[in-house]
Parts: structure tokens; C-alpha cells; sequence
């Protein structure tokens, strides 16, 4: 997902803080970059904090109280260097991981790549400075600028874990311990990935991941905490590359989604299923972005996504692991671009937010009323 603001931030590049920056924003290109959906937080303070990847920035909206419905930013989160793509990944202590992959050039002029990430220990306050984790070539230069952007899970222990693509394809993977040091990178094998990795982790606290190919899903599992990934069996799909996401949807389980290659619907899957089930009709584009929680009373999925035909967000929900139910898809909103993201907010509302054509971000809350009705969008 890529966001421009109508201005640049003109603080220097190397400063340590961040400052406010245009509440408004100029009409997007075409996305370069793979969309995400993990772009809505919510911290240990109930407050949701939105943010965007820019050229040389993050972009970050935070709620002035938890459940709004006003909002501080956007902030300007100095970060040169970065490819305008991040995965957040958050911890048990609410800490925020901001991870993306900056690419900059040796003294020879050769092109490189590092994966780096900034830490936000609490709702509206000051990121750390970025913190470089490396890649998996640090001998060969022209090899790490080939490695794909990173993917990010954070384990029961508070420690991160980041995975990139490798130039063979498959997946290398380097984690941190408690004490604040990083183990060597690991080679997890596997090739033929074709788009983003998404790294989740169980509620027993295991970790899974998931990248496309072709014609299947690649997945690597943990037998129990803190043991190596193993290979695990593929799942034959045909999933559009950028559009896998995962949702934990009941004890020790994940069910993964995406967007089928060839007529654009969703698809979810979890180990226990023969073939994955379909969600709906229509295409979608990018990730689907997903929330379980209840609605009157039910364990439900919902599910929101960038509606192929007319650009619009299109939300849906189902009883949690009862695919055969099916689905049904409602548009809602003006166009946006990227994915769109889903969390609930500090009153345990479902909260839909997209990034609207024009750079602005647009918030939907769910009516005080019985279902998932939402009202009506507001530009933050």
C-alpha cells in the first residue's frame, strides 16, 4: 500500500521525531506495491492508530480517545530509504514493530538491501529510530537488493521474527531473542513464491507461514515453541500473489484466505479441509482483511476487501468456521486503494477504514444496533 500526502515533511531526513503533516492528500497512482491489511492498531489504551508508507515516511493518524470519533495527524515518521510497504506486527505488550525494507547504495554505487524496523511502545507517542536487521547476503550486495519486503510476527515472548523472499524463491527467516540480540539468518527452503509472505502465530503460541505459488499455497509450521519451521504440506490453489491473509478462528487454529487467480473470489482454508471453501461471488483485489469477533452474540469472520469492479470497499461476515454458510458481499464507501483494514475500536465497535482515491483516510464505525451495520464514512 502506498499513500502520498499533499505535502512533504520538511524536517531533514536524519531527524529523530516526527511532526504533523497535511491533513489532506493528491490523487493517487496505480499501486506499485502489494497492499496490507494490518495497517489499523489498536493500542493497550483502546486507541486505534492508523498508518501509511510514503517516500521517505510513515504516516500515522492516532484517535484522540479510545472510540473516537477524532483523530490526531497525520504524523510524519521520518524513514529514509524505505520502500513505501510495511508489516506491523504487535506483541502481547501492545508494543508496535514497524518493519519494512530499505534499499540504499554502497560506496561503489552497487544497489543493497537491508530489512529494518522502529518500535512504538505506546498510542501517539514517539517511535524509536530505526533499527537495521539485515539480509540474508550480507557478503553479496547485488543478491540482498533482490530479496522481497518482509513479513513480521511477534511470538509469546515479545520476540520478533521477520521473514523475507530470497533469490531462490523460497523463504529466510531471522529472529530476535529477549535480551535484544538477533540469531543468524535461517535458509526455510521452499521456492516458486510468487508474492508477500504472511507470518501468524496460534493462540498455543505457534507460529505458521504461508507464501503463493503458482498452482499452490507453501506452508511452514512449528511443533511446538521456540523448535525450527518444518515444511508442511501444500495447498493446491491458484491464489492471486499479493492477497493471502490468515485469521486465528478458534484454539490453536488459523484459517488462511485469499483471492482466487482465476475469477477473483475468496477462498479460505485450515488444515482440517479437504479443498478450500469459497466465500462469496464477485472479485476482489489485493488481501482480504479479517476480525473475529462476536456480532449479536455469535463467534463471527468478518471480512473486508477493495471490490475488483468498482473500486468501492465491500465488507462480509459468517459464522467463524462454517464456510459452508457462505458469504455475502455489501459495498460500502467511496473508491479507495490498497486493502482496506478492519479492528474494533476502544468500545468494541467494528471499525472499517480505507484510504480513499484522493490520499485521505475514511473511517466507518458500526451502528449501536443489532448486526454489522455501519455508519455513515467519515475523512479523518
Amino acid at each position: 500500500m502506498a499513500v502520498w500526502s499533499a505535502r512533504k515533511s520538511k524536517r531533514p531526513a536524519d531527524a529523530p521525531s516526527s511532526r504533523s503533516a497535511a491533513g489532506t492528500g493528491t490523487p493517487l497512482p496505480g499501486a506499485s506495491l502489494p497492499a496490507t491489511t494490518d495497517w489499523l492498531v489498536r493500542g493497550k489504551d483502546g486507541r486505534l492508530t492508523a498508518y501509511a508508507p510514503v517516500d521517505g515516511a510513515v504516516l500515522r493518524w492516532t484517535e484522540k480517545h479510545p472510540g473516537g470519533p477524532d483523530w490526531t495527524g497525520p504524523e510524519t515518521i521520518p524513514a529514509p530509504g524505505i520502500v513505501p510497504h510495511l508489516s506491523i506486527a504487535q506483541g502481547p505488550d501492545g508494543y508496535v514493530h514497524l518493519v519494512a525494507l530499505r534499499r540504499t547504495r554502497g560506496a561503489d554505487g552497487t544497489p543493497t538491501a537491508d530489512v529494518v524496523f522502529a518500535l512504538q511502545y505506546q498510542s501517539g507517542l514517539a517511535v524509536r529510530d530505526w533499527a537495521v536487521v539485515g539480509n540474508p547476503y550480507p557478503n553479496d550486495p547485488e543478491l540482498a537488493a533482490q530479496i522481497g519486503t518482509p513479513a513480521a510476527v511477534v511470538d509469546s515472548e515479545g520476540s520478533l521474527h521477520v521473514f523475507v523472499r530470497n533469490v531462490g524463491g523460497g523463504i529466510c527467516g531471522r529472529s530476535s531473542v529477549p535480551s535484544g540480540k538477533w540469531n543468524k539468518w535461517a535458509d526455510l527452503k521452499g521456492s516458486g513464491i510468487t508474492g508477500p509472505i504472511r507470518a501468524s502465530i496460534t493462540t498455543d503460541g505457534l507460529m505458521e507461514l504461508v507464501a503463493p505459488a503458482e498452482d499452490h499455497v507453501l506452508r511452514w509450521t512449528q511443533e511446538t515453541k521456540g523448535v525450527k519451521f518444518q515444511r508442511a504440506e501444500d495447498v493446491p490453489a491458484r491464489p492471486e500473489p499479493e492477497s493471502l491473509s490468515t485469521e486465528r478462528t478458534g484454539g490453536g487454529r488459523l484459517t488462511h484466505y485469499w483471492h482466487d487467480a482465476e475469477d477473483g473470489t475468496v477462498r479460505a482454508w485450515r488444515p482440517s479441509d479437504k479443498a478450500p471453501s469459497v466465500l462469496g461471488t464477485g472479485a476482489g483485489t489485493g488481501p482480504v482483511a479479517l476480525l473475529r469477533t462476536a456480532v449479536d452474540g455469535h463467534d463471527c469472520t468478518i471480512m473486508a476487501r477493495r471490490d475488483a469492479a468498482t473500486g468501492r470497499p465491500a465488507l462480509a461476515a459468517y459464522p467463524t468456521e462454517d464456510e459452508a454458510l457462505g458469504a455475502t458481499w455489501t459495498l460500502t464507501g467511496d473508491p479507495c486503494v490498497g486493502a482496506p483494514a478492519l479492528n474494533l475500536d476502544g468500545r468494541g465497535r467494528v471499525v472499517m477504514a480505507a484510504f480513499g482515491t484522493d490520499g485521505t483516510l475514511r473511517v466507518a464505525r458500526q451502528k449501536p444496533e443489532p448486526g454489522l451495520a455501519l455508519e455513515a464514512w467519515t475523512r479523518v
